[in-house]
């Protein structure tokens, strides 16, 4: 899912962040919706409806930020790391059924350097490609998810909210402002936190070092418990202290919203301790290639692009072949952004060559699969549709694809009107989103295939799905009454007055929620 770079990226995506935030508390819920939480559990906590809302209005923003990232290959890599955990939660009994049910549970990625991940209201998480990029193993990185899952089974955001039950919402607001301001920029956060509302401030971080470590405490559980090395939690801890120790630059503000103390990483290798350790494990060369993606789609200026080409040459005689596999996935992608033929060329035959000559690691099937959807980006983006076509399929001719080969196929069958491959790959599709409705990536795809055969109607419709999932109403109306104005001009085609009878639902359904987002404004 994409973040495009801005001068201040972090900055300009907590400031829209925060004030959603803020018009959210002094708007939806404070008319005839509690504030009043308990600190970690004790009496009334607002509903899960009104969490949900109020998350609602803040990835909408999010999803019109410039900065959010649609890849299928990160997407599918992070769903990868999380269904594992949210299953360990709900056998844990931390993920009650209801709140699985009304949560909507997306995570969302930014393109963003800095490392930071957090936690959002009903159920929506978000992780910064700088953490994705600095990550040694995929335990590390389960580990970030698990603390961050954890705030929201615990709900601590809503229990935070409950001290400041006696202020207005707009001065709880201010703080979340000020709070999310500071995990980038200090001295902005220091400008809007002003007066008595120090105060507050001191003891809502209170409650948020208790909330640290129960969210250490509930994920370490959760990542035992889904079968990852609980020592990808001490080693991130270590990570972070050793980022600490370098004056904390604004490259880490995940450690001022997620303060570190020596007691949390204590209690972690305590835990540790008490579990069976686990034999450790070779480098592996698939997550060091995604965190090399990871790294290239979040700095990806000309000079950065050029640096990250160097990256093969300068690596020394021992490094292992996930730091060769690193730097060749880098190396590839920064020529291929940078429109380089050649290079991109020359550094993939040996990022092959690398794959194949260890063949024997874990992890080498992977390794091959991200080797081949590289191979097809390269393809479709030099003006190569039927290569990247055959290099997709190559290894399951015939057969269903996984979400990230089906993105990349379907964007490619765009330019092969009469490719044999379309049916199918549209009924993939048509299943996808049907499993699947809040997938706007695969909507949008769909209205393409769509729209190329011709089939006007149900590509609105898939147009407005699309916008739907990303909660932009305005849009989503936009599409639908343009599908709806279709259909009642009479052009419609056999078998479409079961869609269009779908159209008139939705679009139904997408004003009464562009009308709840606009009544606190009326």
């Amino acid at each position: 899912m994409a973040w495009i770079a801005l001068k201040h990226p972090d900055r300009r995506f907590h400031t829209v962040l925060a004030l959603a935030l803020a018009w959210a508390l002094s708007t939806g819920l404070a008319h005839g919706q509690t504030l009043g939480l308990p600190a970690l559990g004790d009496g009334e906590s607002i509903s899960l409806g009104a969490e949900r809302q109020l998350g609602d209005r803040i990835a909408r923003e999010l999803f019109r930020d410039p900065d959010y990232l649609e890849d299928a290959v990160l997407d599918e890599y992070i769903q990868q790391l999380w269904a594992p955990l949210v299953r360990a939660a709900v056998a844990r009994g931390e993920l009650s059924a209801e709140l699985q049910e009304r949560f909507a549970w997306r995570i969302l990625l930014g393109r963003d350097r800095s490392v930071n991940a957090f936690a959002l209201p009903g159920g929506y998480l978000g992780v910064h490609l700088g953490l994705m990029a600095v990550v040694s193993t995929a335990d590390e990185l389960a580990s970030v998810l698990a603390h961050e899952l954890s705030h929201v089974t615990q709900r601590h955001i809503a229990r935070g909210m409950s001290e400041q039950s006696k202020m207005t919402p707009w001065v709880v607001g201010s703080m979340i402002l000020g709070a999310l301001a500071a995990s980038k920029n200090p001295q902005a956060a220091q400008a809007l936190i002003v007066g008595g509302q120090a105060a507050a401030i001191q003891t809502q971080l209170g409650y948020t070092r208790d909330m640290e470590r129960e969210a250490d405490r509930v994920g370490f559980g959760i990542l035992v418990d889904a079968g990852y090395d609980p020592g990808g939690f001490v080693s991130m801890f270590a990570k972070l202290k050793q980022a600490a120790g370098l004056n904390d630059s604004e490259a880490f503000p995940y450690l001022r919203s997620h303060p570190l103390t020596t007691e949390r990483m204590a209690d972690m290798q305590a835990r540790q301790q008490l579990n069976v350790p686990l034999p450790k494990p070779l480098p592996d060369m698939a997550h060091a290639m995604l965190a090399a993606r990871a790294r290239v789609l979040s700095q990806n200026s000309p000079d950065a692009l050029k640096a990250w080409i160097q990256g093969p040459a300068s690596l020394s005689a021992t490094a292992t072949a996930a730091d060769r596999a690193a730097a060749l996935y880098a190396a590839s992608l920064s020529h291929l952004l940078l429109r380089d033929a050649e290079g991109t060329s020359r550094h993939l035959q040996s990022l092959s060559a690398l794959i194949q000559a260890h063949r024997h690691l874990p992890s080498h099937a992977l390794a091959q699969r991200w080797l081949r959807l590289l191979q097809a980006e390269v393809a479709e983006r030099q003006d190569q549709p039927a290569l990247a076509v055959q290099v997709l399929t190559q290894e399951s001719p015939g057969q269903r694809l996984q979400r990230p080969e089906l993105m990349a196929l379907s964007q490619v069958l765009q330019r092969l009107p009469d490719h044999p491959l379309w049916p199918s790959v549209t009924a993939q599709l048509r299943d996808l989103v049907q499993q699947t409705p809040l997938d706007a990536q695969a909507w949008d795809r769909l209205s393409g295939l769509l729209s190329v055969q011709g089939q006007a109607l149900p590509a609105l419709r898939a147009a407005g799905e699309a916008q739907a999932a990303r909660l932009d109403w305005p849009g989503a109306v936009d599409r639908f009454r343009a599908a709806q104005e279709l259909a009642l001009a009479g052009r419609l085609k056999p078998g479409e007055h079961i869609e269009a009878s779908i159209v008139d639902v939705r679009l139904r359904h997408a004003r009464e929620r562009l009308r709840a987002l606009q009544a606190p404004e009326r």
